[in-house]
C-alpha cells in the first residue's frame, strides 16, 4: 500500500465520510460535521466509497496545469539570462520578449531567474525617503536636457557622451545626440532635432553648467546698466525661441532624467551587443530606432490631452547659432576669431565703414552677418565635419588681477650671476625707490664738463 498525501482539511473530512459509507451516521449529520452542503458531502461519500481516500483528492492533482509557461519560452528565457556579455536584466528580457510576440511578466523572469541561481544585474539598495515631483500636466510643458558619458561600445573602446531631451509630462526621451563631450554642439544639436520634430517647448530643465548659464561674477558696464548678466550662446538661443531655461542646483532635483540616463545605460550597450555594432556610424544609424522602442517602453499618457507644443520658426538655423556684436572696419572687414568677412558694398556702392553688425555661426558652420535684421553677406558651410565652440566669451576683454604684494628686481652682476635683494621692512621701501631714481655717478650729468646741448634753433626763436 503506497503512501498518499492530502491536506489537513482533506484529512479531517475522511472520518465522518467513512462514518457514513459504514452506515454510522446520516448524510445530513456529516454534511454538520465537516461544514458542507449535503449536496457536496454526498459526492463525496461517492468517490469514497468507488474509490477510498484517494477519492478526497481533487482531479487536477498530477496533472499540468493550463496556464503553465510554454517550454519553448522558458528556453528563450533562460538562454537570455544565462548570456555572459552582455548581460541583460529582468524587464529588459521580458521587453525584448514582447517585441518577438511573446506574452510574458517581468515577474515570471524573475521567477525562472532564481530557480536558476541567478543574481540579478543590478544590486538592489535599500530604498529612501523622498518626495515625489508631481509631473507637467501637458506634453511640451517641461523638457529636460542633460548628458553622460559611458563606454557605450564597450568597456575597451573610447569613452564618448550622449546628450539627450526627455519630456517630463510622459517620460518619453525625444533625442540623442552622440558627442565626444558635453559642449555647445551638442546641446544645439539636441534642441533642434527637439524643435523640429515636436515644436519648441515652454521650458527647459537642467544642471548649472556653463553652457546653459552663466557661473562667474564679472559684470561689464553694459551689463550694470541693463541689470543682469548677458546670457551664454545658448541661454541667447532659448531666449529668442521663447524658452525658459530653469537650472537645478542638485542632481537629485533632476533626477526623472538621471534614472532615465541609468535605463540607457543598462539597456543601450546591451542592444549595441545583440545586433553586433561596434562604429560610430552605425551607432548613429541605431539610435532612432532606439527612441522608439525607449518611447513604447517607458512613455505614459500625460494628465492633460491639450499639447504645449509651439510650432518652430521659419529661420530655425538662423536661431540656434553663436552671436557675435562687431564693427565693421574701414576697408569693410569684420573680423571674428578665425575669419576675416569682406563685407560687399550696398545699394549704389554704400559702404559699411563703422557699422555695428551682427555676425553669427550656425550649426552647420555656416556664417551670416546681418544689420537690423537684413543679411548683409552669407558664407557657405567650411568642408569637413564641424562643431559649434564660443570664439569669445564674456570675459575674453577682462583684465586678469595683478598680484598683490612688493616688486622684486634682479640684478645681473658682470659675472653674469644674478641677485636677488633680501626683502625690505615697508618703512625702507620709500627710500630704496629715491636711491633708484637718482643717477649715478658714472652718468653724463656727473661729469663737470657735462654741457647740455641746445637746439641750433633756440637762439633765432628768442
Amino acid at each position: 500500500m503506497k503512501d498518499l498525501l492530502m491536506g489537513v482539511k482533506d484529512a479531517q473530512r475522511l472520518g465522518p465520510l467513512k462514518a457514513a459509507v459504514e452506515g454510522r451516521i446520516t448524510n445530513a449529520k456529516g454534511a454538520e460535521l465537516t461544514g458542507l452542503s449535503l449536496r457536496q458531502f454526498k459526492r463525496l461519500r461517492v468517490r469514497v466509497r468507488e474509490g477510498g481516500p484517494a477519492g478526497l483528492l481533487h482531479g487536477n492533482r498530477g496533472r499540468p496545469s493550463p496556464q503553465r509557461l510554454d517550454p519553448a519560452v522558458r528556453e528563450q528565457v533562460v538562454a537570455l539570462l544565462e548570456r555572459s556579455e552582455p548581460r541583460l536584466n529582468d524587464c529588459h528580457i521580458r521587453d525584448l520578449l514582447v517585441e518577438r510576440k511573446v506574452e510574458i511578466s517581468a515577474e515570471t523572469v524573475r521567477m525562472i531567474r532564481r530557480a536558476l541561481g541567478l543574481a540579478p544585474k543590478h544590486r538592489r539598495r535599500p530604498t529612501k525617503h523622498r518626495r515625489r515631483r508631481l509631473r507637467a500636466a501637458r506634453v511640451g510643458s517641461l523638457v529636460l536636457i542633460d548628458g553622460t558619458e559611458f563606454a557605450w561600445l564597450g568597456a575597451h573602446e573610447p569613452v564618448f557622451t550622449l546628450v539627450g531631451m526627455l519630456d517630463d509630462a510622459t517620460g518619453e526621451p525625444l533625442s540623442l545626440v552622440r558627442r565626444p563631450n558635453e559642449d555647445l554642439h551638442g546641446f544645439t544639436q539636441a534642441l533642434r532635432d527637439t524643435v523640429t520634430k515636436f515644436g519648441v517647448p515652454e521650458a527647459i530643465y537642467g544642471d548649472r553648467t556653463g553652457i546653459a548659464v552663466r557661473n562667474d561674477g564679472h559684470w561689464s558696464h553694459e551689463e550694470e546698466l541693463a541689470g543682469r548678466q548677458r546670457p551664454t550662446q545658448f541661454g541667447q538661443m532659448l531666449e529668442e525661441l521663447g524658452i525658459r531655461y530653469i537650472a537645478a542646483h542638485s542632481p537629485e532635483a533632476k533626477g526623472r532624467i538621471e534614472r532615465h540616463w541609468q535605463i540607457v545605460q543598462d539597456r543601450l550597450p546591451a542592444e549595441l551587443a545583440l545586433n553586433n555594432i561596434t562604429t560610430h556610424e552605425a551607432f548613429d544609424a541605431f539610435l532612432p530606432t532606439f527612441l522608439v522602442r525607449c518611447k513604447n517602453w517607458f512613455a505614459q499618457a500625460p494628465r492633460e490631452s491639450v499639447s504645449a507644443w509651439r510650432s518652430a520658426p521659419r529661420h530655425l538655423d538662423r536661431i540656434l547659432a553663436c552671436r557675435y556684436e562687431r564693427v565693421v572696419g574701414r576697408d569693410n572687414v569684420v573680423t571674428i576669431p578665425g575669419h576675416a568677412l569682406q563685407i560687399p558694398p550696398g545699394p549704389h556702392q554704400r559702404s559699411f565703414a563703422r557699422a555695428r553688425v551682427e555676425v553669427r555661426e550656425l550649426l552647420d558652420g555656416r556664417l551670416i552677418v546681418s544689420r537690423d535684421g537684413r543679411v548683409l553677406l552669407e558664407q557657405p558651410a567650411p568642408a569637413g565635419p564641424f562643431s559649434l565652440v564660443p570664439r569669445d566669451s564674456a570675459n575674453a576683454n577682462r583684465r586678469p588681477r595683478r598680484e598683490s604684494g612688493p616688486r622684486i628686481s634682479i640684478r645681473i652682476d658682470d659675472r653674469g650671476e644674478a641677485k636677488v635683494p633680501s626683502p625690505l621692512p615697508a618703512g625702507d621701501r620709500a627710500t630704496l625707490a629715491r636711491e633708484r631714481s637718482r643717477p649715478s655717478t658714472q652718468h653724463p650729468w656727473k661729469q663737470q664738463s657735462y654741457k647740455p646741448q641746445r637746439h641750433p634753433n633756440s637762439a633765432a626763436r628768442g
